[in-house]
């Protein structure tokens, strides 16, 4: 054979072992000898059942960032708004489950089929995560003759107590049913549009008080008076404003939870992939350190413990709202 001929051969073999290498390394095989694909092998979507500029949206793109260094792609955020949260999470319970759309569940995908009849039960999704806590907590007015949590329930004797609330249906209106319940107060909730506008009702004396988040009632400054945190636990951005069980002794633990949920039935490698990618963003110094300028609790509970945790809350909203 011609030595040129030979020179081809060779250099042909050797391109084909670099290709066949390459090949290799980009490819897995599962225990029958089957090729299969690594996760992820494209960007992700995160789905956000708020508008821009929200709790939900913020604390979603603070994962979304440290995600997408864990991962390796792009984790695109998208606001889907609309029917309190449950155009979002319906769209995603109606997703393929191979990891590609993830979202940011608010405390609503535990009440929404209770307050609007909403196809939205924990059972429809993989929970992967719990990533914050936003505990709720009471307010008055500044220039209120009520000074403590007793001063309230001990006036709320006959319902005229008003206590404003982020709207019908909404978390900061169960933690008020909540608190007379435990505490044998009698309050009438009063709807506004979102936990701010509740504050500032408060504060300007439109209502006896107000339930809302903290970070919601400390941007109204010295115009309220915080008289109790609706956790198991003193806050740290307000640490001398006592639990309800300190205050009255009544356990209500009441907070505008979030984690990160995708289609059931996910296989069992990329749940386990995403799960491991949420616990590591949590974990993560400036995602902690953006919560707590927020004025949030960086609470992470696993898919095994955040399954049940709001499998519990289900629970707790359908019996206080239904």
């Amino acid at each position: 054979m011609p030595r040129s001929r030979i020179s081809r051969l060779a250099g042909t073999t050797a391109a084909i072992v670099t290709i066949a290498v390459a090949l290799s390394a980009c490819t897995k095989v599962d225990e029958s000898g089957d090729a299969a694909t690594s996760f992820p092998e494209k960007d992700l979507r995160l789905i956000i059942q708020a508008n821009p500029g929200g709790g939900s949206d913020l604390s979603s793109r603070a994962l979304a960032n440290e995600l997408e260094d864990i991962l390796g792609v792009s984790v695109i955020p998208e606001n889907m708004p609309g029917a309190a949260g449950a155009l979002a999470m319906e769209y995603v319970a109606a997703q393929p489950a191979d990891g590609y759309v993830i979202g940011f569940a608010p405390v609503e995908i535990a009440m929404l089929n209770t307050t609007q009849g909403a196809d939205v039960l924990p059972e429809n999704y993989s929970m992967l995560g719990q990533i914050m806590l936003a505990p709720g907590v009471v307010t008055v007015g500044a220039n209120s003759d009520i000074q403590t949590l007793e001063d309230l329930v001990a006036s709320a004797s006959d319902g005229s107590v008003t206590v404003a609330n982020s709207g019908a249906g909404s978390i900061w209106e169960a933690a008020t049913l909540g608190l007379a319940a435990e505490s044998g107060g009698s309050f009438t909730p009063v709807p506004y549009d979102g936990g701010a506008t509740a504050v500032s009702a408060a504060a300007s004396g439109e209502t006896d008080a107000a339930v809302s988040g903290l970070g919601e009632a400390l941007a109204q400054g010295e115009a309220v008076r915080i008289l109790a945190v609706l956790n198991d636990e003193r806050h740290p951005d307000a640490p001398d404003v006592p639990t309800a069980e300190e205050a009255i002794g009544a356990d209500v633990i009441f907070g505008g939870w979030g984690g990160i949920y995708a289609p059931k039935d996910l296989p069992e490698d990329v749940k386990a992939t995403l799960e491991s990618a949420v616990k590591e963003a949590v974990e993560s110094e400036s995602y902690q350190a953006f919560q707590e300028d927020a004025g949030n609790l960086v609470v992470y509970r696993d898919s095994t413990e955040w399954t049940a945790f709001v499998d519990e809350q289900f629970a707790l909203f359908k019996d206080l709202l239904g």
